[in-house]
């Protein structure tokens, strides 16, 4: 291995519950680990142990005997214990474990110290700790992390599963392996009207998406680390848009909109019955029958002790500050919700992160709400058993309560947005700049009209199916999918000089769920974000064509999934090649899916002046997030506008449609989407496969 690869570490990712000393990835690498390296039980017979895989071993990793760091804290968590963010006690030990990796002064150190924790920590929070990590390390920040569906898939695919898995990997040699498709209707029937659905809320990139973002915001570590510029309203926006696109997600299969979760004391109507197992715990995620009740937790196991009325004070002192625009530090003082900056606050009160300015009057409240909804079957232990799937962000979204819980997140939020000045035409408005026509194209298919289908994509199983032949295994699943598009914007600049803009693409449905216009109060919170980039505009007609697959919200395709046409690549230094940021909504969810008929929307586009949208900072290099949703690593958010703008705040005197808001720089057009009941291949975009091989 190279001197400056550090590639290495990214083995620790393999098959997490085999010990470390056993080789791993295609390669058969193994780490060639210190004698008291080795577990306790494991240290009698070393050199037994050490030398059993000697003949499978291709490449041998060196791993630096160090003094090892105080682990008690980390240690705390069993190995077979499930674990959860959500749970402040998990937390604690999961930023215990984060600071001792970044602790360490060289790659050397790192690795060495992540090669003795990985066989005695929880390997739940061991790979959560590891990834955090990896992603804040300046001399490891660059590796790409495999995605957590190949390192613990239990938590995306039905249990079923993984017992054919292993037969296929025993029976069958690699390269001759089946893929195991999985049913689109594994987890309800029609029976249950929230299953119709259960395709997005289940969708593996959906999920995966939710994961990295907390990996990329950590609620609780190096203050460093959590402080990133406008995290906690990076919080607010990322997840009002999850709930803005479930929303016409329902509206396009004859759903209403959600119904918030306010009232904590009420049955709640939707059950939920996963189908997961986690192979970690071997136990079975908890299932929610329809109609179950929230009750106090008091858990001594998971230090938790709180009761609904303690999440009720909080959400009503939060209330209360949006009201009184303040709240009250821990020295008794008033700090004003500010115009621009007061959602950043509300964010991290509202979460909680190590951020909140007080977290003895404002508490925990949208984490310990997820615990309280996912401990609802067990409260007090008496059956020992663990939390449910909204107690895991890897796992809540697949939940219809996720998003009942998250409207009234959003409604706390759309309160304090209620109290700002509405947006003058002023700071609406680009001088001299106009837009004359816009539209989108679909290649083969009328203007304005887009396409949506099913997909069928295949997910490696075989980093996380331990003691198993190796060699890809294969699951298939169908996903929403769209065909690629590009919008055509024509702008006037009437000013005698160029002038810079930022073009802001937004959707959303033109008819509510009784077929009735939208007035522009209720249609504004329904606008989803396609896409924002800067644009210069050369004096006179200016004709702007952007491509789908450049939008700044979404991840490559390639990022979540493997592309059925292409094979594994064998071999050789693919890390830079493969090399995408994590954190981005998938690609393939980037249209809503439609109805046969033709679902019809409001094309919204935008170009704001980029004197006010500048931020003062170097132009970013190497890879780039799904900036929208995720920021840029070690930089400002790179738009100073409120994240939403303009539809983030209340409409000024007289505005009661779309048309009614419009000023010269904006226009709408009609569009429609069109859905398509058939399974078809993947259009090739020309984007590289980020399987990531390890050499």
């Amino acid at each position: 291995m190279a001197g400056n690869d550090k590639s290495g570490i990214l083995y620790l990712f393999d098959r997490p519950a085999e010990p470390v000393y056993v080789p791993k990835g295609e390669k058969k690498v193994a780490f060639d680990i210190p004698a008291d390296y080795l577990p306790e039980n494991r240290q009698p017979a070393a050199p037994e142990v050490l030398n059993r895989f000697a003949d499978d071993t291709e490449r041998k990793i060196p791993v630096k005997q160090i003094s090892l760091p105080d682990l008690s804290v980390p240690l705390q968590l069993g190995r077979r214990e499930p674990f959860s963010l959500f749970i402040p006690k998990h937390r604690k030990l999961a930023a215990r474990l984060i600071d001792i990796f970044l602790g360490m002064r060289t790659y050397e150190d790192f690795l060495s110290v992540s090669v003795y924790c990985r066989d005695r920590v929880n390997p739940q929070m061991f790979i959560y700790a590891l990834s955090v990590a990896i992603l804040h390390r300046p001399d490891t920040k660059n590796l790409p992390i495999p995605p957590l569906t190949e390192v613990f898939p239990d938590k995306y695919i039905d249990s079923g599963v993984f017992a054919r898995a292993r037969e296929e990997a025993n029976v069958a040699p690699a390269g001759s392996r089946l893929p195991i498709e999985i049913p689109r209707d594994y987890t309800a029937s029609d029976l249950d009207e929230e299953h119709r659905v259960a395709y997005w809320r289940e969708d593996i990139g959906l999920n995966l998406h939710h994961w990295h973002w907390h990996l990329v915001y950590p609620f609780e570590t190096d203050i460093r680390i959590v402080n990133k510029d406008r995290r906690g309203e990076l919080f607010y926006y990322m997840h009002h848009q999850i709930q803005a696109r479930y929303n016409i997600e329902r509206l396009c299969n004859r759903l209403g909109r959600v119904k918030r979760f306010h009232n904590w004391r009420e049955p709640i109507p939707e059950g939920y019955f996963p189908k997961l197992d986690s192979l970690v715990a071997s136990r079975t995620w908890p299932a929610r029958p329809a109609g179950a009740v929230l009750k106090d937790i008091n858990r001594p196991v998971d230090q938790l002790n709180f009761d609904l009325q303690d999440l009720e004070r909080w959400r009503d002192r939060i209330y209360e500050a949006i009201h009184t625009g303040s709240i009250i530090n821990p020295r008794g003082e008033r700090i004003p919700l500010t115009e621009f900056g007061g959602v950043d606050v509300l964010g991290n009160l509202m979460e909680a992160s190590i951020l909140s300015p007080n977290p003895n009057v404002y508490g925990d409240l949208h984490n310990l709400g997820h615990v309280a909804i996912s401990y609802c079957h067990d409260p007090d232990h008496r059956y020992l058993e663990t939390f449910g799937i909204m107690g895991e962000p890897a796992t809540a979204m697949r939940d219809p309560i996720f998003y009942r819980y998250h409207a009234f997140v959003d409604d706390v939020f759309l309160e304090h947005k209620n109290t700002l000045p509405e947006y003058s035409l002023q700071q609406l408005d680009f001088p001299n700049v106009e837009i004359t026509n816009i539209s989108v194209q679909t290649p083969n298919l009328p203007a304005n009209l887009l396409s949506t289908f099913w997909t069928k994509s295949d997910v490696d199983l075989s980093r996380g199916l331990d003691f198993t032949p190796r060699g890809p295994v294969l699951a298939r699943f169908t996903h929403l999918n769209h065909a690629d598009f590009t919008y055509r914007i024509v702008a006037n600049n009437r000013n005698n000089a160029p002038r810079r803009g930022t073009v802001r693409i937004f959707i959303a449905p033109r008819q509510d769920e009784r077929g009735l216009p939208y007035v522009y109060r209720d249609q504004k919170e329904l606008m989803i974000e396609m896409d924002k980039f800067t644009v210069l505009l050369r004096p006179g007609e200016n004709t702007i064509e952007r491509r789908s697959t450049e939008s700044s919200v979404t991840i490559p395709f390639e990022r979540t999934f493997r592309n059925l046409e292409e094979n594994r690549p064998i071999g050789g230094d693919t890390l830079d090649q493969y090399n995408f940021c994590g954190c981005g909504w998938p690609q393939h969810m980037l249209v809503p899916k439609g109805t046969k008929a033709g679902f019809p929307m409001d094309l919204f586009i935008m170009i704001s002046d980029y004197t006010g949208d500048a931020v003062e900072q170097e132009e970013s290099t190497g890879c780039k997030d799904a900036v929208s949703f995720c920021g840029l690593r070690d930089r400002k958010y790179p738009d100073a506008r409120p994240m939403g703008y303009p539809f983030d705040r209340r409409p000024r005197a007289g505005v009661e449609t779309l048309a009614q808001f419009l000023t010269g720089n904006m226009a709408v057009v009609e569009i429609n989407i069109r859905h398509t009941d058939t399974v078809l291949p993947r259009a090739r975009s020309g984007s590289m496969s980020n399987t990531l091989t390890f050499a």
